[in-house]
């Protein structure tokens, strides 16, 4: 929303924003022309509309809430009444994607094939569809936020209890054929008036189906499709975003038989989401931003970026990981297995020049006390193999630890990609891994053994635990050594072009990329994953301290790794270092950037835990 509220006062348009959440930073005075702190309903909207008499509106913007509150208005006749033009995405293209039977209706014009499914309107309509597919089956409530409503069945009983939970959210259930153990793939495509098309970011989900997207661990680009794979699914997306005549961002997910190339569209979403954020800050392709032009009547070629036109496919050169942060340490009776309703409270993005440097900075980026792809709950001590196998069946928020114990433990991958439906990919990197700890285990402070496991992702505190001392002592020796990382830039054209984007992540490589400057500087750390007790609000504080320091003259840098926030956009600081939030990687960037101190007061507890280990090596901390 922000980054769309910036588009149109560009174009020197003046914007109403209507949204009650006070700790966002696109209410924040001076984003949009005028601020309404209402709740987005179509009572509240209409009188809006009445007051300040729009020209038009965009709904792609506030997720399923705005979706669902337009074309409410559209179905009333309220936006036709006040002569309000739906800009961006028409009205009937959201329907045709929240209506199953239209959806499908759609695609089947176009020879895309869709899960096999049927909208129902009460419980006997349920049971028949179930009866007709064959079980499993899945079952979703419409016009639901998050898989709110949905999960499988395996059985009538299961059936029962499960639609009845889902028609209490939503009038429409809908009942699908099980593709569970199939991948994942998502595509965010961009379409503009005259029908051009771009593809900004695939993803692949290394959980299989089964698994919401936002519980599961995403990558990207893509690592285990073939060509034919990839092309084909990129071919789909863009007949799907332009028989929708989706105008700006459009997220397509799929799901696609490992086995042979049979994929079926699981869902189409015509808004920017949670994973249109991700894509962008992957990509460092701003989507919103750009489909906020669109939606004003600009087309891609039009519309020019950090260093490109935004009719440029970006370009990946790293290995991008997404993992969400769940709240299961403040529900720690809770059932901890995954399904395709939503129990992640955030996310962390991480990159790296390898799956597993990009895999290892993500998990210590989530702020849950691991710093390494390692749990003791499943040590040898505590879980034999026979445990651990079956643990592992069914989707939890701590498979990945267990995945890796029982490699360290010599079972074969192929038995655990069984289990798992996992990709033998994915698992052979987190093998390298494991196999690689006992490598470094048994080569104590020798300077190219530690250098290979930086270079792989290794941290600074992790090392230490195998090598029974301190991070200090650690930290210490890389110094002596000079093993510290270099910075890349994120600046989608894979520096096929000379260009220059403050957006960096770490690597141990060779050339830098990142200039330092002359000037003063700041650094502002970020607040991280959203989780319980630790919201947005502390992204606003990041986001108005970096105005406060750069109207004063200093350079400003943030350090965050939440793909979800404003702050990690790169256009709001002078720099923005995509990284986790850790002493050691704190300290990498201020021995590059000598700044004249870290505020650590504005990101929460996150950033309030950094102070004490910071300070202790001699970093000047500014303020409390």
């Amino acid at each position: 929303g922000s980054q769309a509220l910036k588009a149109l006062i560009e174009e020197g348009i003046e914007t109403v924003l209507i949204n009650p959440n006070i700790a966002t930073v696109q209410t924040s005075e001076g984003v949009a022309d005028q601020i309404y702190f209402l709740p987005v309903t179509p009572f509240f909207v209409e009188k809006v509309i009445r007051k300040e008499r729009p020209q038009g509106i965009l709904l792609a913007f506030g997720g399923q809430t705005a979706l669902n509150c337009g074309v409410a208005l559209y179905k009333e006749g309220i936006l036709e009444k006040y002569g309000v033009q739906v800009l961006g995405t028409p009205v009937q293209a959201i329907i045709d994607t929240e209506d199953r039977e239209l959806f499908v209706k759609k695609l089947d014009e176009i020879d895309v094939k869709t899960i096999k499914s049927h909208a129902c309107e009460n419980m006997e309509e349920a049971r028949k569809a179930a009866a007709h597919l064959g079980y499993p089956v899945i079952i979703r409530a419409a016009y639901a936020l998050g898989g709110l409503g949905s999960g499988f069945c395996d059985n009538e009983e299961e059936l029962n209890k499960l639609a009845e939970k889902a028609f209490s959210f939503s009038p429409q259930v809908l009942v699908e054929k099980s593709l569970k153990g199939w991948k994942e793939i998502e595509y965010e495509v961009v379409r503009d008036r005259y029908d051009n098309c771009i593809t900004v970011c695939n993803m692949e989900n290394l959980d299989p189906v089964g698994i919401h997207t936002g519980d599961s661990i995403v990558v990207a680009p893509s690592q285990t499709l073939t060509n034919k794979e990839y092309q084909m699914l990129r071919d789909s997306a863009l007949k799907i975003i332009r028989a929708l005549h989706v105008k700006g961002g459009c997220n397509v997910q799929f799901a696609l038989d490992p086995h042979s190339f049979r994929y079926y569209v699981i869902e189409v979403n015509p808004r920017v989401s949670r994973s249109s954020a991700l894509a962008s800050k992957a990509s460092g392709y701003p989507i919103a931003r750009v489909s906020a032009k669109i939606a004003v009547g600009m087309d891609l070629h039009e519309i020019r970026l950090a260093n490109t036109l935004a009719s440029f496919e970006p370009t990946l050169d790293y290995v991008v990981t997404k993992m969400p942060r769940f709240p299961f340490d403040k529900f720690p009776a809770a059932m901890n297995t995954l399904s395709t309703q939503m129990k992640a409270t955030g996310e962390v993005m991480s990159v790296g020049r390898s799956f597993e440097e990009s895999l290892l900075k993500a998990i210590r980026s989530l702020e849950e006390g691991k710093n390494h792809i390692h749990l003791e709950k499943f040590d040898a001590a505590h879980m034999s193999v026979d445990r651990l196998l079956e643990y592992i069946r069914e989707g939890t928020d701590d498979r990945i630890y267990a995945i890796s114990q029982l490699m360290g433990m010599g079972v074969d991958p192929s038995l655990i990609c069984n289990r798992t439906q996992i990709d033998m990919f994915f698992l052979d990197k987190i093998k390298k891994i494991v196999d690689f700890e006992r490598e470094l285990e048994r080569a104590p402070h020798d300077p190219a053994t530690l250098r290979e496991a930086k270079r792989m992702g290794f941290s600074d505190s992790y090392i230490a635990e195998l090598w029974n001392t301190t991070e200090d002592e650690v930290y210490g020796w890389r110094v002596r050594e000079n093993i510290f990382p270099v910075y890349k830039m994120i600046d989608t054209c894979a520096s096929e072009f000379d260009s220059y984007v403050p957006y960096f992540y770490s690597t141990y490589a060779e050339e830098n990329e990142s200039v330092v400057t002359d000037r003063r500087k700041v650094i502002i750390l970020g607040s991280g994953p959203i989780r319980i007790g630790q919201g947005v609000e502390f992204d606003y504080s990041t986001v108005h301290a970096v105005h406060t320091i750069r109207e004063m003259g200093y350079e400003a840098i943030v350090i965050n790794n939440n793909p979800e926030t404003v702050s990690t956009d790169y256009t709001t600081a002078d720099k923005l270092y995509f990284e986790p939030l850790t002493a050691e990687d704190v300290m990498n960037i201020v021995h590059l950037e000598h700044p004249e101190g870290v505020i650590a007061t504005l990101g929460g507890q996150t950033a309030i835990n950094l102070a004490e280990p910071l300070a202790r090596r001699g970093v000047r901390i500014i303020g409390t």
